[in-house]
């Protein structure tokens, strides 16, 4: 009777482990979290990004989630941590990440206007009477983020290597981190910074809160041309076969027109397309310039 009875109490201890174990890969644990970063006001992206989280739960049954972190450092963090498992992740984020991490893996890009590439912008009051990059110096710069592509590293390295700019802290009275590529043209608007780098046109984001924006801000110049954006998965967390899947679901999305007009509102994103690491390399030279500054 003992042997039967500790038999018994083993056979239900097995039972409620795999049980335990089931429950793992549960709902409640195996959310796909979906990394983005604040282009424009976080709240506005949550509520814009829902129709195609519920549209990712819909095709890979199981609970997404969208998550908008507090800038592009705190995605790459994320998707080291292996807290995201999806990132929406500029050109470099993406080479940080990948420079960082073994685990962060390319899929897919994005297309604006039937355009894979882009140019950052310099953005000026049209009454500024600033008319060249070399009018720039001792005026106050606007900007998203230090770890935005196209709103601080390429024009800061088109400056240092075109027009010799050896000091970006003294070459510049102020400089002004927004938060947002809208912030920042807003900032220029109201006269509080002089110019603004954005990706190009991102004017046409704010013009439905500020109508004169079109007019009263005009464009100065443009950076090379620079990798759009990735949407870049984590290894760690997904299969080779989970991100074929995810992959082919975000493509199908170029012929959606509800999903191409959520990616449009979210990132002013028009399409999709495959992508490799090696596009990105252009991207890793200028994140040489600024290893050490991000690095510290």
């Amino acid at each position: 009777m003992f042997k039967k009875g500790i038999f018994l109490f083993f056979t239900l201890i097995m039972v409620f482990m795999l049980a335990a174990c089931g429950s793992d890969s549960g709902d409640g644990d195996d959310t796909l979290i979906l990394g983005f970063v604040p282009s424009t006001d976080s709240d506005k992206i949550a509520d814009n990004i829902e129709p195609m989280v519920e549209r990712l739960e819909e095709e890979l049954d199981r609970d997404v989630e969208g998550r908008v972190m507090t800038n592009f450092s705190g995605l790459v963090e994320a998707l080291g941590n292996d807290q995201v498992h999806i990132g929406f992740i500029p050109a470099f984020g993406y080479v940080q990440a990948t420079d960082r991490y073994d685990q962060v893996e390319v899929f897919a890009k994005s297309i604006r206007d039937g355009e894979s590439s882009y140019r950052a912008q310099y953005t000026v009051r049209a009454d500024s009477g600033i008319e060249s990059l070399e009018d720039l110096e001792g005026t106050i710069w606007a900007f998203a983020d230090q770890g935005s592509t196209s709103a601080y590293l390429f024009p800061a390295a088109q400056l240092m290597d075109d027009y010799g700019v050896e000091d970006l802290e003294s070459y510049f009275s102020n400089q002004i981190q927004t938060g947002s590529h809208d912030a920042a043209l807003v900032t220029v608007l109201e006269g509080d910074a002089d110019f603004a780098t954005t990706f190009e046109d991102a004017r046409t984001n704010i013009v439905e809160d500020y109508p004169e924006a079109m007019d009263e801000l005009v464009q100065l110049d443009f950076t090379e041309r620079i990798p759009n954006d990735t949407i870049s998965a984590n290894t760690n967390l997904l299969s080779e076969e989970e991100i074929a899947q995810i992959k082919e679901i975000f493509l199908g999305f170029n012929d959606d027109e509800e999903m191409i007009n959520v990616m449009d509102e979210v990132y002013n994103w028009t399409g999709l397309d495959e992508a490799t690491d090696e596009e990105y390399d252009i991207v890793r030279d200028v994140y040489k310039k600024f290893q050490d500054q991000f690095d510290e």
